[in-house]
């Protein structure tokens, strides 16, 4: 065996997948195909005995890694990134990659983990929020039927890449009991709806500016920025004949 097939052995990509509590699901690919947050998603719904997939634990809780032959000087080259809830956990991934990196934080669009969103989730996945001591190996070849990605259908807050069919902005003020009440039940009345939406929250004691921009003057606020025509509904959010309406038909 020569060298570059020796050092062929060592390319791999990995993903891997935390719990706010701190358990971890991970996998490793040497043929580098695949999609697999959907894979763990299950593997952690099926370990933990979750209600549904916890799908928005992507991409704030993840970490990937690259492992590649560089053709030019036939020495294997390694990228990983890890979002920053879960950059603390460098020792671990190495661990488990089998790597001595140093993991560079991944790039977050501004409001897309906010911990305030995020914690809206731990009333109905609070499995999610305890520690098991979990390191769990997903192993591609135990996907079944089981562990396949959701439908795009399939009601839930959206944190991706692709063009999603509603943007909405909730501005409040400050992160207290009150205003984790109001996203509880705003992201319970959303998710009975059958479209993907994102949902950013804007506290307007940090962000005037944007609250300005947004003409929003009370909170709460909900704004849906896209598509147009902007609509916004203030005050009792938990109308979901209302809501349902601000999203759906276009002002007059």
């Amino acid at each position: 065996m020569n060298q570059a097939q020796s050092q062929d052995i060592d390319t791999f990509k990995g993903i891997a997948l935390f719990t706010p509590g701190g358990d971890l699901i991970y996998c490793i690919d040497p043929k580098k195909q695949g999609r697999w947050h959907s894979h763990l998603c299950a593997g952690l719904q099926e370990i933990l005995n979750l209600p549904e997939l916890p799908h928005f634990l992507v991409p704030c809780y993840t970490a990937t890694i690259d492992r590649w032959l560089d053709p030019q000087t036939q020495q294997v080259q390694t990228y990983a990134e890890a979002h920053p809830p879960v950059l603390r956990y460098q020792p671990l991934l190495n661990a488990v990659f089998r790597t001595h990196v140093v993991w560079q934080a991944a790039p977050v669009t501004e409001g897309l983990c906010d911990p305030i969103l995020l914690a809206t989730y731990r009333p109905s996945f609070p499995q999610l929020w305890e520690e098991h001591e979990l390191v769990v190996h997903f192993e591609r070849s135990l996907a079944s039927s089981r562990f396949i990605e959701p439908v795009s259908s399939q009601p839930s807050i959206k944190y991706n890449s692709q063009p999603l069919d509603c943007t909405l902005y909730l501005f409040v003020a400050g992160h207290n009991p009150a205003t984790e009440r109001i996203l509880q039940t705003l992201r319970q009345v959303l998710e009975q709806f059958n479209y993907p939406y994102t949902l950013k929250v804007i506290d307007v004691l940090k962000y005037p500016e944007q609250a300005e921009i947004y003409q929003v003057t009370a909170t709460p606020t909900l704004v849906k920025v896209s598509p147009k025509p902007t609509r916004r509904l203030v005050g009792n959010l938990d109308n979901a004949e209302k809501l349902l309406q601000m999203l759906t038909f276009p002002e007059i």
